[in-house]
């Protein structure tokens, strides 16, 4: 069968994606698309329905050295499955020639991280005066100023007391020490470390527990243990802390999409920029494994890399010669 065939019987398999599947256009030309560059890649074969397992892998193989991303590849290959599997019912084929046949690994995405001046803009902005004095602006100081500064995850923040509590109604996970500057918090796989804090989260910390007491005693029930409250005295949640922190970031004009996770990201990658110990930097973010705390030394890597690229005369692109 040659090419022109082979796009014939494409053609009817695009009809009944259409007809029978009801596909949308949009999908119909991405597999459309997908499979005539399969028809491309096996020009050296007499027909589509001749390919084999390790033509497949070949083909795939291609993809990958063109540079081609690892979900490309195999939205290309389930398109090219689909395709195979409607033909197995026309004629006759032994089988399947991409089954098993996967794409590349993904690489890992590298967590996103606020530069320093963003960071500090971020945590050290005010709004009016007015509203600097309401208890939910200084609330939401003191919890940006220490996710920042400690590194915390948004749950281990909102699980932190005002101090260890242990009684018949409530035994602390996660406490602060302001004496000592350090907050203690109950991690993943149930893991307890103690991380520092530093001195503008220990300032705005004080500042709120300030507010927090007078505000407390005029709501009944409110909860006595938790250190950050809402404006009704119940236990702060992760969704209102990352809707606060969206919210705070856009006033202020920052861009990208803050979340809390961003400030954890921020202050692994900029600790680590500072200090080189990624040993350090993996005991405070609690991770168990020294390879998920390694990732921020690629983070560090492209900094340097920006850095070298807008600075070294010999990075520079060099004009064509006229």
């Amino acid at each position: 069968m040659s090419n022109t065939a082979d796009q014939n019987v494409i053609q009817d398999y695009l009809h009944y994606l259409q007809i029978q599947r009801q596909y949308s256009a949009h999908t119909i030309s991405n597999y459309q698309r997908d499979l005539l560059q399969l028809v491309t890649l096996a020009s050296d074969q007499n027909t589509l329905a001749k390919l084999t397992h390790f033509d497949i892998r070949r083909y795939t193989s291609k993809l990958h050295a063109l540079g081609l991303s690892a979900a490309t590849i195999a939205r290309k290959l389930s398109a090219w499955r689909g395709f195979f599997s409607w033909l197995a019912h026309r004629q006759a084929m032994e089988s399947n020639p991409v089954t098993g046949v996967k794409a590349p690994k993904r690489g890992k995405a590298l967590p996103k991280a606020l530069s320093v001046d963003d960071a500090m803009h971020l945590v050290k902005s005010t709004l009016s005066d007015a509203e600097e004095n309401s208890p939910d602006v200084i609330c939401n100081a003191a919890m940006f100023e220490l996710l920042y500064s400690s590194g915390l995850r948004v749950s281990e923040l909102t699980s932190l007391d005002i101090s260890y509590t242990k009684n018949t109604e409530h035994l602390s996970t996660a406490w602060i020490d302001l004496s000592s500057a350090e907050v203690t918090v109950t991690g993943k796989g149930n893991k307890r470390r103690s991380v520092p804090m530093g001195a503008a989260a220990v300032t705005a910390l004080r500042n709120w527990i300030e507010v927090r007491n007078t505000f407390i005693s005029q709501i009944a029930n409110a909860d006595t243990a938790a250190l950050f409250l809402t404006s009704r005295g119940k236990r702060m949640t992760p969704r209102i802390v990352q809707e606060r922190l969206k919210k705070h970031a856009r006033l202020i004009g920052i861009p990208s999409n803050v979340h809390p996770h961003v400030l954890r990201h921020s202050f692994a990658s900029h600790v680590l920029q500072s200090s080189g110990d990624l040993r350090a930097v993996q005991e405070m973010l609690g991770h168990a494994s020294i390879a998920s705390t390694q990732v921020y030394t690629s983070l560090d890597f492209q900094r340097l890399a920006q850095v070298y690229d807008a600075a070294h005369p010999r990075a520079k692109k060099q004009n064509s010669p006229s």
